[in-house]
This record gives structure tokens, C-alpha cells and sequence, in this order.
């Protein structure tokens, strides 16, 4: 039961793939004074929202309005900003620059007049195709070059941040390659495990892209793929220590290929792995990053000590008690 002394935490996105999870996990807490903000559209991401308890729902242009008026939205005192176009794929850069950019913008100045704890997803994305690193302790935030206008609209507001002098005062976090329960309504920006579950159930095997450098063997480009249940849980500390400021990479700190996320979707279904290479579309090939990885020093610096779950146990956790069963986080 939600008490009144709990303080009223806003979650932006809060009926998406993180943003529930984030509500899932301040449930898990014993919290329920939350404030879900989202546009619901026709995707069926508000399934998401039927086992979860928070006190109210608005609408993402309504919170706008009333942000923009200056309300106090009842007294909120933590705001975890995840409400975003997260499309990769998504041309349409004015769209971007609004949902993306001058939301988040507005909102995180409204939260520190508010004197609320503004938590924001910035992206991986952001750091392009890592020649120019991935390190979330350099102050240079204009060596970065993101390679979509997705990753550019996140990447302008750390730099609005920094320009104004307010990145210290706020937790920005770039989230790598994030995956599990809660994101079936994303379409074709599902995880390669939610796809992958649906191909072998169907087909028996899995499509992976092949590669086009020289220096990566097929299906051996890698990623930094992190458990959302990780995830919620660093941003959760963060939120909680005002003492953390600025950027942070969200990752497990480990590199892993996709034949490894592949083969540890066919080990939870206690199956032969079966992996065919299929041909990337040509409009991809320029804007894919081969290696992600997060240096997590940061993080762990601020006293995160948790462990962060292996590929191969989140993986079976996720396809065994979530997708096999048709479950959702709450239920």
C-alpha cells in the first residue's frame, strides 16, 4: 500500500520497455506514489502498466503543459526521465529534436527548480562507432560523433547540459545494449533475444548479420548487452546517491558476440544452436557500430558493488520465466 509520506516520484516512458521496468522496481520497494507520464498510442505498451501500482497517470503533452506552467505535479521529488523516441531507425529529425531534445530540455530544468532529482536516459549511441572512445570521465563531449539522428538528439542535450553548467547537478545514463522483459511492444527495436525466441519457436534457427570488415568474422560483431533488471537497479542507486552527477555508462562492463547472445538462447531452450548469416540492408551498413563495450569504473566508483548477471543467466532467466510463460515484470 502506497504510503503518504512516500515522496512522488515522475516516471517519463513509464508504460515502455525501461520505464516500467523502472516502476516495477520501485514497486519491488514498496513504493506507489508514482506518477506514470507516457504517450500510450496503439502498440499495447500499456499491458505493461496492468500489474503495476503507481498513483496516477498524465498524458506526455499534458505533463508538458503543466511543466511549462510551472506546476509542482503534487510535490515530486525524484523525476526518471526515460520517455523518448528510441527508434534508432527513425529519419524524421524534426521529430526527434522535439520528443528527444527540447522535452527533455524543459523537463530538466523544471525538475531543478522543482529541486527534484532529475535522472535521464541519455544512449551508447551517442558514441558512434567508438573510435573517439567510450569513456563516460571525459569532459570533451564534442569528440563524440554519434552515427544517427537518434543518437544525435540524445547527444545535444548532454551537451545543452554541460554548456549551462546543470550536468553535475543531474544523472545522465548511457544505456547500452538493454534487453528483457517488457519490450514486445517495440516492433522491430525488440532485442535480438525477443526476436530470436519468436524465430526458433517458428523455424527452429536464428538469422544473424553477417559482417562486412575484414577484422569481424560473421555473427562476431559485439555488443555490451546488460539484463534490464541490471539496469533498473544502477539507475535506482544512482537516483538515490545526490552525490553522483554528470554521465554514466550503463553496461556490464563485458564485450559479447552475437553468436554468444545466440547460443545462450538456444542453451534456455535446451536446444541445438542453429544460426544462419543473413545479409545486413545496405542502408544500415554505414551507421552500424561493430564493438560496444561500457568501462563501468565510474559506476562502480560511486559504491555500486552489485554483481551484474552473466549473459548466459539473464538470458535463461528472461526466455524461461518471462517470454516462455507470456509474463511480464509484475505479474
Amino acid at each position: 500500500m502506497s504510503r503518504s509520506s512516500d515522496p512522488r516520484i515522475l516516471v517519463t516512458g513509464g508504460a515502455g520497455f525501461i520505464g516500467s521496468a523502472i516502476v516495477w522496481a520501485l514497486n519491488e520497494r514498496g513504493f506507489e506514489n508514482i506518477l506514470v507520464c507516457d504517450r500510450l498510442h496503439s502498440d499495447e505498451k500499456w499491458k505493461n502498466l496492468v500489474p503495476l501500482k503507481f498513483a496516477d497517470y498524465i498524458d506526455a503533452d499534458d505533463l508538458m503543459t503543466a511543466v511549462k506552467r510551472g506546476d509542482d505535479l503534487g510535490g515530486v521529488a525524484k523525476v526518471f526521465h526515460l520517455g523518448a523516441c528510441s527508434a534508432t531507425t527513425e529519419l524524421d529529425a524534426d521529430y526527434l529534436m522535439r520528443n528527444n531534445f527540447e522535452f527533455t530540455k524543459q523537463l530538466a530544468l523544471w525538475s531543478l527548480a522543482q529541486e527534484a532529482r532529475f535522472v535521464y536516459a541519455s544512449s551508447a549511441a551517442t558514441y558512434g562507432d567508438g573510435a573517439h572512445g567510450m569513456d563516460d570521465k571525459s569532459a570533451d563531449l564534442n569528440r563524440l560523433r554519434p552515427l544517427n539522428m537518434y543518437g544525435y538528439s540524445k547527444h545535444l542535450f548532454d551537451l545543452y547540459a554541460q554548456r549551462h553548467g546543470i550536468l553535475d547537478q543531474i544523472v545522465g545514463l548511457k544505456y547500452f545494449n538493454v534487453y528483457g522483459p517488457n519490450e514486445n511492444h517495440k516492433s522491430d527495436m525488440r532485442s535480438v533475444v525477443n526476436k530470436a525466441f519468436a524465430q526458433i519457436q517458428e523455424t527452429g534457427k536464428v538469422g544473424l548479420f553477417k559482417s562486412y570488415r575484414p577484422d569481424y568474422e560473421h555473427g562476431r560483431q559485439q555488443r555490451d548487452f546488460l539484463y534490464v533488471k541490471d539496469a533498473v537497479a544502477m539507475t535506482l542507486f544512482l537516483s538515490d546517491h545526490p552525490e553522483a552527477g554528470g554521465l554514466f555508462n550503463i553496461g556490464s562492463g563485458v564485450a559479447n558476440s552475437w553468436v554468444d547472445l545466440a547460443e545462450a538462447i538456444f542453451a534456455a531452450l535446451d536446444r541445438e544452436p542453429v544460426i544462419e548469416f543473413v545479409e545486413m540492408p545496405e542502408g544500415l551498413r554505414e551507421k552500424y557500430q561493430y564493438h560496444t563495450l561500457a568501462d563501468i569504473t565510474k559506476l562502480r566508483s560511486t559504491g555500486y558493488e552489485a554483481p551484474i548477471t552473466t549473459l548466459r543467466d539473464a538470458v535463461a532467466d528472461y526466455v524461461q520465466n518471462h517470454l516462455a510463460k507470456g509474463l511480464s515484470l509484475g505479474e
